[in-house]
């Protein structure tokens, strides 16, 4: 039996509705030896009951001897800081992982303020504070990169989209700007996976499936579709996220800016800075490791729109330029845009053979996901400096079956044949 012991210590915060469970299964799997002697997951959900989508296999994660839960909430320092007290006999932890933010493109600023920003902060200041070995905040895409030939590397000054994006962004900076922190920002692409029903990849699968199911073709607005969309399996982000936890380990903060450090350009109101507590003077360059985590597959809008519709049965289409034309005009009215495919939808999960009661995924795309977005990053250099091998380098129909299997078998997705 492996000495614990000898093993590092990790607390996970925020993450359980997007990929923090796909970090708990690399770290302690259902099979095999955790990578960890003690691994703590804190976020705002209960799991029993489960007040959001967690899949079948987490669970059985949880009743793992090396996992305890807790639920907290995050926005309350003191809540915070009781959750880096570590179990009685075990030492301080040495890696925490930060999935917090606020994901939902709908939510005012103030929400954005309050449960990206300044949870981060809470917990980042905590961390720095404590001295943990490694803080690996997970950056999410929420960007629109330049449409360059080139894939774009961690130099590239990428504008954050959108109020949602400008805070996950002003985030970064902000943890940039705390000294002693040890920390390491990966910036993925869109995630998918097993168990994964948050983000384009997921929505765009289960709207394909229904013009499968109808036989007509899925058409978009945005012809011709080859501007990049780059993708990442979870598996990959769980990967990469400890990859960079033992790399950041035994350098420290100073040595990893040395070889990995990027200036985090000001994207926000320059007025915003004296509203809003902790933030960094819009003329400060702070720096901090970044890296990019995408796959090698070059996806664009077009390749994913065609693997994943190919996968059901049917095409990947565009509208003509009248059709085009009407449907931009209407952009705003996204609920008339999201009836068919909504109609669609909730026919297979009522005629599935067993019925399909509750569901966590959802054939209506809200304006953000109508919405042409730009995803392109190069992932360069993290293979060069950390080492890192993908395990899941490309997203086709192999991927799409997973996933679709992994929700059939837990009765998340309609049963046709």
């Amino acid at each position: 039996m492996a000495d614990n012991t000898k093993k590092p210590s990790a607390v996970i915060f925020g993450g359980l509705n997007t990929f923090s469970r796909a970090l708990a299964a690399k770290l302690v799997p259902v099979d095999g030896e955790a990578l960890v002697s003690h691994l703590r997951i804190v976020d705002k959900f209960s799991v029993d009951p489960p007040t959001t989508y967690i899949g079948t296999e987490f669970p059985k994660i949880l009743k793992k001897p090396e996992v305890e839960y807790r639920q907290a909430n995050l926005t309350v320092a003191a809540k915070v800081a009781a959750n880096f007290e570590p179990p009685e006999g075990q030492a301080a932890y040495d890696y925490v992982f930060d999935f917090t933010g606020e994901v939902r493109h709908d939510r005012t600023e103030m929400i954005q303020i309050t449960t990206t920003f300044r949870v981060a902060q809470i917990i980042g200041l905590e961390a720095a504070k404590r001295n943990v070995k490694a803080y690996i905040r997970l950056q999410q895409p929420f960007y629109e990169t330049p449409n360059n030939k080139v894939p774009n590397d961690e130099k590239v000054d990428v504008k954050p989209a959108g109020t949602l994006g400008i805070w996950w962004h002003e985030t970064i900076r902000m943890l940039a700007a705390i000294e002693n922190l040890n920390l390491v920002i990966l910036r993925v692409g869109l995630a998918y996976g097993p168990y994964t029903n948050f983000g384009l990849i997921a929505s765009v699968m289960t709207v394909a499936s229904v013009y499968g199911y109808l036989k007509k073709p899925m058409k978009s607005l945005w012809s011709p579709g080859k501007h990049p969309n780059n993708t990442v399996h979870v598996e990959d982000i769980a990967g990469a996220l400890w990859a960079c936890a033992e790399w950041m380990g035994p350098l420290g903060r100073t040595a990893a800016n040395s070889v990995a450090g990027e200036v985090i350009p000001f994207h926000n109101e320059k007025s915003k800075v004296k509203e809003v507590e902790g933030m960094t003077p819009y003329d400060d360059k702070p720096i901090a490791p970044l890296f990019n985590l995408v796959d090698d597959s070059d996806s664009t809008y077009l390749h994913i729109g065609q693997t994943v519709t190919s996968f059901f049965g049917t095409t990947f289409e565009f509208f003509n330029l009248v059709e085009s034309t009407m449907y931009k005009v209407m952009s705003d009215q996204v609920d008339d845009i999201n009836e068919h495919h909504v109609g669609g939808w909730t026919q297979m999960i009522q005629t599935s053979n067993p019925p399909i009661p509750n569901t966590p995924l959802s054939a209506y795309m809200d304006k953000y996901t109508l919405d042409k977005h730009v995803i392109s990053f190069s992932n360069k250099k993290f293979k060069d400096i950390v080492g890192y091998q993908l395990t899941r380098p490309q997203i086709n129909h192999d991927m799409v079956a997973e996933m679709v299997e992994k929700w059939k078998s837990e009765g998340s997705w309609p049963i046709l044949d």
